[in-house]
């Protein structure tokens, strides 16, 4: 679970940090920043951003969820194994 919720809170942290930048220029070069075009720009740049800068968190959270489903996976085979014993 620590891993989705940093994984999750850097995600969010480099979308605000990207719209502020990309809002910031916007409203340096032109007069004022249409927040729609903004937010998707922002969406796209933090998008790639964290394929680079949040790679070592991703794995992390990919081993977790990896691990959980393979525990998940054999308590489930453990439950019809036994499910069959009896049965037998």
């Amino acid at each position: 679970m620590k891993e989705f919720v940093v994984y999750t809170g850097l995600r969010l942290l480099l979308f605000a940090a990207t719209f502020g930048i990309v809002v910031g220029v916007w409203t340096a070069v032109g007069d004022s920043a249409n927040i729609f075009v903004a937010v998707i720009a922002a969406f796209v740049v933090s998008g790639l951003g964290s394929y680079f800068l949040l790679d070592r968190q991703r794995e992390a959270l990919a081993r977790h969820v990896e691990a959980r489903a393979s525990r998940a996976a054999a308590a489930f085979e453990q439950r019809r194994a036994r499910e069959d014993a009896e049965s037998d």
